[in-house]
């Protein structure tokens, strides 16, 4: 199937998608949350960001557990329905393997687009990490065990969220490339994985890494100039 024919056959449901997840995206929970317990918005407090780590530092446990949560929730309740809509409009129970990918890739990452750049929220939001990890445990639960686990060791040794988060996203496009290349199309473990499905994982994750690290260009300047706050919770009396 040509190029061509490949966006006539799927554009609209493409499109759909791209709407769907980045619509889901725009819900910024830790703005709700952080407006519901503390009466103010995340982005007044703290570093100003609409973030997990935000909210953790400046309004507590339980907001953030709850920003964690609905946050992680997301993306896949936007792929799910982005999915639904694919197979209404295609009409087809099997519908084609890199058409289908291409519309989960393009869901998750409009999610984590409207995650950063909400509409509902002036377009200020967070910076995508647990969005960009939700997505990651959807598509292969091995690049997420393995870049939660460099998130950890990381984390583990500096106290610090976004070192950890810059060098775990960073390593996306690389861990994805080596699992879906080396460990699948290779040996030939499934027949779907084309060459073709393993550039569109690495392309779309070295998209979403390059977004989420340049988010984060004023962490990576304050962690330079060892100013970067390590990670420790509102205590609350």
């Amino acid at each position: 199937m040509s190029f061509i024919n490949f966006i006539q056959n799927f554009g609209i449901q493409f499109l759909l998608s791209i709407i769907i997840g980045y619509l889901f995206g725009s819900i910024s929970f830790s703005i709700i949350f952080t407006k519901h317990f503390e009466r103010t918005d995340i982005r007044n407090m703290g570093s100003g960001n609409a973030g997990f780590t935000n909210v953790l530092r400046s309004a507590g446990i339980l907001p953030s557990l709850l920003t964690l949560i609905f946050d992680f929730l997301k993306c896949a309740i936007a792929i799910y329905i982005a999915n639904v809509v694919f197979y209404l409009i295609s009409g087809v129970n099997t519908p084609n393997f890199i058409a289908l990918q291409t519309n989960i890739y393009l869901t998750g990452f409009a999610c984590i687009v409207g995650h950063i750049y909400p509409c509902f929220f002036g377009f200020k939001g967070g910076k995508g990490v647990l969005t960009a990890a939700s997505f990651a445990l959807i598509t292969d639960w091995r690049l997420f065990l393995i870049c939660m686990f460099i998130f950890l060791i990381i984390l583990f040794f500096s106290k610090i969220v976004s070192l950890s988060s810059i060098i775990a996203v960073g390593s996306l496009p690389i861990v994805v490339f080596i699992i879906k290349f080396v460990f699948d199309y290779l040996p030939g473990v499934e027949a779907n994985f084309s060459l073709s499905y393993v550039i569109l994982a690495t392309v779309f994750y070295l998209l979403i890494a390059t977004l989420i690290i340049f988010k984060h260009k004023n962490n990576i300047h304050r962690l330079i100039l060892h100013e970067e706050k390590r990670i420790k919770p509102k205590s609350k009396n």
